[in-house]
């Protein structure tokens, strides 16, 4: 029993310390084009919208995920095409990505500002 609650234990302070390392998401960012991009919580999701640039208050994206990696929708502003998307945060950098059928990718790397 006691090995138990030892494990039980030691279970969840891995699963807190991994909480706490998550990178988010949240926050603004400068794209490849030069715009700030802002990410921001909406509806259980976060939202990507342009705050400055030629497409400035322009939603271009959607995601949803936990722990420096995301998925969801992203558009491209001057095509106005959407595609699946993934985001992966490490530090102050956010891969951008988005694909079609899942083959054609492109990405992007953002600075968080």
């Amino acid at each position: 029993m006691r090995m138990i609650i030892v494990a039980a234990a030691a279970a969840l302070a891995f699963s807190a310390a991994t909480v706490q390392a998550a990178e988010p998401i949240e926050g603004n960012w400068k794209t490849a084009s030069g715009s700030t991009a802002q990410i921001a919580p909406c509806g259980g999701s976060f939202c990507v919208t342009l705050k400055t640039g030629k497409h400035a208050g322009k939603q271009i994206g959607k995601m949803a995920g936990t722990g420096g990696s995301y998925k969801g929708t992203i558009t491209d502003p001057d095509a106005d095409k959407t595609y699946s998307g993934s985001g992966t945060v490490s530090g102050n950098s956010l891969k951008m990505k988005g694909c079609v059928l899942a083959v054609l990718c492109k990405s992007q790397t953002w600075s968080r500002l």
